[in-house]
Order: structure tokens, then C-alpha cells, then sequence
């Protein structure tokens, strides 16, 4: 009895050890051996009263399938000795969070990387698993720049720096940001040492604007112009770049004191622009893509990195003053001929109009000078008519040449756009592009058919029509105008008065000149009588024979009624009284009175 006794005691004691002992385990960290793997829980054996059941998802990293085996001896925390059903309360995810927060705090006072995994996004930023601690990553903490997309972050392990940690309420925030300015500090101090012009560089497009793309090159950042991304038009990098893409880079230029540098990456590719003349040849013909329009022109793009421009004045040869967007669009496929080719400016210009044919030249084909054909009215000018002509063309009718008699505003005055008229081809002048029309040629010009039988010197009878200060003008009965200058109304200048004539009026006067410019004449009755004067002094007598003026004008009248048959005439008394007073030209010769005649003649011409 006393034997059995002591090993009662003996048992007793060991039980409350090892109880009192497993009583002080609760709350930390144990090591136990997989037994069994049961669906989604794991049964942990740690040497307890009894075994644990920890859920499977426990023993994976966020975001990864867990990895574990019967016979994998692994560290759990211990919650509770056991539960309602007996089992051990075991957790994997926090005797990993328990040995991850040792580790955080020794980083965090040491001021340590710690490497982690971003694994889920909440609202202001993402949740980052630093090997079994849960983080928080702020928004503005991921990068340098603002990024679009987290994607490619998401999953990968990578170094954060600890900002702040609290373990009684397990919060810790970390920043990628302070990592990667540090790791950028240390890079751009080294790439600028040994950067220079025409070094060749690998990089990371980090941000697109609309003038280009920044491209990290290890710790600084360089500005690709879209200029400098190919020899080819690009409106918008996002046609050729994309973020988050590596490329090769030139550096072109690099400033030490700003550390500014701008890449290209067309340099590393050959200059199409090489031989472009060769390739080019002035007349030749090519097809070409419209890649840009404007007020000036538009530019054809011949070859990927070649465009050459279309002014305004070679894309059409009818169209006139048109926007180019007009006659073209952009991406329509054209043909252009190169017009001139200059490699320094690295130019090309290129005619549109040259590949189809000219109007003008078919016209003046088809319609020689003096063909007869009818059009629209297309516009009417204070200088003429423009009319539609076959070919999309205009001609244009000027005010000279509407009609024979009217002029100016009167000329046009019967005329409104739309109107059908007749014309004939005047000229034609191809390079100058004008064809130049005549409505009155279509007739015979009355003035010519006038003049046929007048001569420089004729008598003529006119009739006035109107009466002006510095004259008269008359009409003559084969529908002529002419006009009577005021020193051209009488040889005698007390006469020379253009109020003593009256409108309907007829008088017979001499044609001095005849103006085709003009179409007028230049009468004066004035030299009329002076040529009376001398035919009569020549046929009836002069001075020398005795005869005075009065006898000889008074014969020269006489004779001149007889043949009319008319003794009625009132101009018949005025000559008989002048011939019955006494003159002083019947004391003179006729030599004298010629003289006087000159002189006075003279008079005249300077008055004139």
C-alpha cells in the first residue's frame, strides 16, 4: 500500500507539472508535428493533452497555395489549451505574425528594408504582407509618381521601408516610395557621373503626355519628345509607347547644371531622309497618304519618316482660295508628283493638280480663239462678267468688251448671276490660267460700219444733242457721236458761244479727227468756214482783181442758193450786209487776208 501510494502521489505530481507547465504555454509560440491533413484544417500535434485543428488557408502566404505535409513540423500559436469539443486552439497565422512582429521591430528601430508583398487594395491605399504581419501601404507611398496601374506590383515580392508601427493595436504603415527615392538617389548620382551625349541607354516609360514620354533611366528621368520617337509623323506618343514599357534610348542632349536630359529614339534608326533625292526624282510620280491638313496645304506621307506638303495653289486647278480640307481628307491615298526636292531642309513639295490634266490646256484644245459657245454667269465684278466655261473653268467678259455702245456700270446693268449668255473666245493665256470672252465681238461694231464712209476732212451734217460749257456734243445720222469743242463753234471767237445752240439743232460742221479709241469724232465748224472761205476766194476773185470780200462771199452765196434752189435762207441777208459795209480785207490782198487767216488760225491752236 505504501508503495502504491507513492506512485499515486508521484503521478499526481507529474500530471499537475506537465499541466501547470502546458497552462503557461497559452499565449505563445509552440512547435508541432503534422499528423493529418483533413480537408480544408490541418491536425497539429504539440505535445498538448490534445491534438489542434488549424485551418489549411493558414499555412499559405496571401495570394499563394499552402505547401504543407504530414510529417512537417511547423511553430503554431497557442490560443487556448482546449475548446468545447477538447481540442487544442492552435492559429499558424498568428505564430507567424508573432515572429514577423519581432522581426518588424528590430528593422523598424535599426531603420531596415523589410521585403513584402502587396496582396489586396482598401480604401487609400493596398495591404502589403510582410511575412505574416499585415501592412498598410498609403496610395501616395507606391511610387514616385502617381501610378495608373498596380497591377504589375501586385504579387511580387519587394523592398518597403517601415514608417510606423503600433504592436498593442497592430497597425504598421510602410512606404515603397522613401525605397525607391533612396535606391534613386544612389542610381542618378551614378548615371550622371557617366552620362553623356550619344550614349545609347535602356529605360522604362514611366508617364505619356501629349508632348512626349518620361522615361526612368535607373534613378533619373530623361523627356523623349514626340518628335524624337521615329522619323515617321506620330500625333500622340501613346501610338508608339505604352507605360511600363522598356526601350532604347539615345541621350541627345544633356544639361550638367539642370540634369535635364531629352532622348530620341528615331536616332538609333537610319535617316530615311538619306539619298532623297535620288529616291525622289523631280516629275516622277508616287502614291502617297494624306496624314495632315492644313490652312496651307497638306502633307503626303510617301514613306514611313518621308512626308512632302501639297501647297494650297497645286491641289486643285479650278479651285480657287479653298481650304485643302476641302479637296482632300486625311488618310485618303493620293497620287503627287514631286515638284521640288531640298535634303538640308529636308523638304519636299508635291503637286496634286499635275497628275490629272489641265483644264485650261483642254480647253484652249477644244475652243481656239474665236469660238462662239454660251454659259452661266458666275460672279459679276465692278470690272466684268465671270462665265462658266466647259471644264470647270471661268472666263470672264470685261467691261470693254459687254457692249459696242454703253460702258462702265451701264454695261453690266442688263446682267444678274445665273443668266445664260453667248460669248466668243478672245485669248487664251495657259499659264496665266484666264480666257478672256467678248459679248459684243458677236456683232459687227456699228462704229467701224460708220466711219467705213466718212473720211478726215468730211462735211457732215450733225444734229446737237447736247449742249455743255466747253462745247456740244452732236450725233450724226448714221448713229455716230462726235463733239464741237467751244473754240471749234465759229471762226469768229465773239461767236464761239455754246448757249447759242440749242438741242435738236442741226449744224454742218467739218471732221477733224476720228478717235477708234474713244469711239467719237472731232468736228469744228469753225474750220468748215475757214474752207468755205478760201474755195471761195479761189473761184469768185481776190483782192488783186479789185473784188472785195462781200462781193466775193455775196457770189459765192448766190452760187451756192442756185444750185440748192433755196433764196430764202436768213444767212443770205447777214452775208449781203456784211458785204455792203466796208471791211478793211478790201483794201488788202488776198495775200494779206491769207496771212490774217494763218495768224488767227494760230491763235486758236494756242487757246487750244
Amino acid at each position: 500500500m505504501p508503495a502504491v501510494a507513492a506512485e499515486k502521489e508521484s503521478f499526481e505530481d507529474l500530471l499537475n507539472e506537465s499541466l501547470g507547465a502546458a497552462n503557461g504555454l497559452e499565449g505563445s509560440v509552440i512547435k508541432g508535428l503534422v499528423i493529418a491533413v483533413e480537408n480544408d484544417f490541418v491536425v497539429v500535434d504539440a505535445g498538448l493533452k490534445s491534438e489542434g485543428r488549424v485551418p489549411l488557408k493558414e499555412f499559405g502566404a496571401p495570394g499563394q497555395l499552402p505547401e504543407i505535409g504530414v510529417g512537417d513540423t511547423v511553430e503554431v500559436y497557442l490560443e487556448r489549451m482546449e475548446n468545447k469539443n477538447g481540442e487544442a486552439v492552435l492559429s499558424r497565422e498568428k505564430a507567424r505574425r508573432e515572429e514577423a512582429w519581432t522581426e518588424l521591430e528590430k528593422a523598424f528601430e535599426k531603420t531596415e528594408r523589410v521585403d513584402g508583398v502587396i496582396f489586396g487594395r482598401v480604401k487609400g491605399g493596398f495591404t502589403v504582407d510582410l511575412q505574416g504581419a499585415v501592412a498598410f501601404l498609403p496610395g501616395s507611398q507606391v511610387d514616385i509618381r502617381p501610378v495608373r496601374d498596380v497591377g504589375p506590383l501586385m504579387g511580387n515580392s519587394q523592398p518597403f521601408q517601415i514608417l510606423k508601427m503600433d504592436r498593442s493595436r497592430g497597425n504598421i504603415v510602410v512606404s515603397r516610395r522613401a525605397v525607391l527615392e533612396e535606391s534613386r538617389a544612389e542610381q542618378r548620382s551614378e548615371l550622371i557621373e557617366n552620362l553623356e551625349e550619344g550614349q545609347t541607354l535602356k529605360g522604362v516609360v514611366k508617364n505619356i503626355t501629349d508632348y512626349g514620354a518620361f522615361i526612368d533611366l535607373g534613378g533619373v528621368d530623361g523627356l523623349l519628345h514626340v518628335t524624337d520617337i521615329a522619323w515617321r509623323r506620330i500625333n500622340h506618343p501613346s501610338e508608339a509607347l505604352q507605360v511600363g514599357e522598356t526601350i532604347d534610348v539615345q541621350v541627345i542632349r544633356f544639361n550638367a547644371e539642370t540634369q535635364r536630359i531629352s532622348l530620341g529614339m528615331k536616332q538609333l534608326e537610319s535617316d530615311p531622309w538619306d539619298g532623297v533625292d535620288s529616291k525622289y526624282p523631280l516629275q516622277a510620280r508616287f502614291n502617297g497618304r494624306v496624314t495632315n491638313i492644313t490652312d496651307y496645304g497638306a502633307f503626303v506621307e510617301l514613306e514611313p519618316g518621308i512626308e512632302g506638303l501639297v501647297h494650297v495653289s497645286e491641289m486643285s486647278w479650278t479651285k480657287k482660295n479653298v481650304h485643302p480640307g476641302k479637296i482632300v481628307s486625311t488618310s485618303q491615298e493620293v497620287e503627287v508628283m514631286v515638284l521640288d526636292v531640298d535634303p538640308n531642309k529636308r523638304r519636299i513639295s508635291l503637286g496634286l493638280k499635275q497628275c490629272i490634266d489641265n483644264p485650261w490646256e483642254n480647253f484652249a484644245t477644244l475652243h481656239p480663239v474665236g469660238t462662239e459657245l454660251e454659259g452661266e454667269v458666275k460672279n459679276i465684278t465692278e470690272f466684268g462678267l465671270f462665265v462658266g466655261l466647259p471644264g470647270e473653268i471661268d472666263g470672264m467678259v470685261h467691261l470693254s468688251d459687254i457692249d459696242w455702245e454703253q460702258s462702265g456700270e451701264a454695261a453690266i446693268a442688263d446682267y444678274s448671276k445665273g443668266d445664260q449668255v453667248k460669248a466668243k473666245v478672245l485669248d487664251i493665256d495657259t499659264d496665266k490660267e484666264r480666257v478672256s470672252l467678248g459679248i459684243k465681238q458677236l456683232s459687227e461694231d456699228p462704229f467701224a460700219a460708220g466711219i467705213a464712209n466718212l473720211r478726215k476732212g468730211s462735211i457732215v451734217t450733225c444734229t446737237i444733242t447736247k449742249v455743255q460749257d466747253n462745247g456740244v456734243e452732236v450725233s450724226i445720222e448714221e448713229g455716230l457721236t462726235g463733239f464741237i469743242r467751244r473754240a471749234d463753234l465759229s471762226r469768229d471767237r465773239g461767236e464761239q458761244r455754246p448757249d447759242r445752240f440749242a438741242e435738236g439743232e442741226k449744224v454742218d460742221a467739218k471732221i477733224t479727227n476720228i478717235e477708234k479709241g474713244s469711239r467719237k469724232l472731232s468736228l469744228s465748224i469753225k474750220a468748215k468756214e475757214v474752207e468755205e472761205e478760201k474755195e471761195a476766194m479761189a473761184e469768185y476773185g481776190s483782192s488783186d482783181a479789185g473784188a472785195s470780200l462781200g462781193d466775193i462771199l455775196g457770189a459765192a452765196l448766190k452760187s451756192k442758193e442756185a444750185e440748192s434752189g433755196n433764196t430764202d435762207d436768213p444767212a443770205k441777208d447777214e452775208v449781203e450786209e456784211v458785204a455792203s459795209e466796208p471791211t478793211p480785207e478790201e483794201e488788202t490782198s488776198v495775200e494779206s487776208t491769207e496771212t490774217n487767216e494763218k495768224a488767227t488760225e494760230d491763235t486758236d491752236e494756242k487757246e487750244k
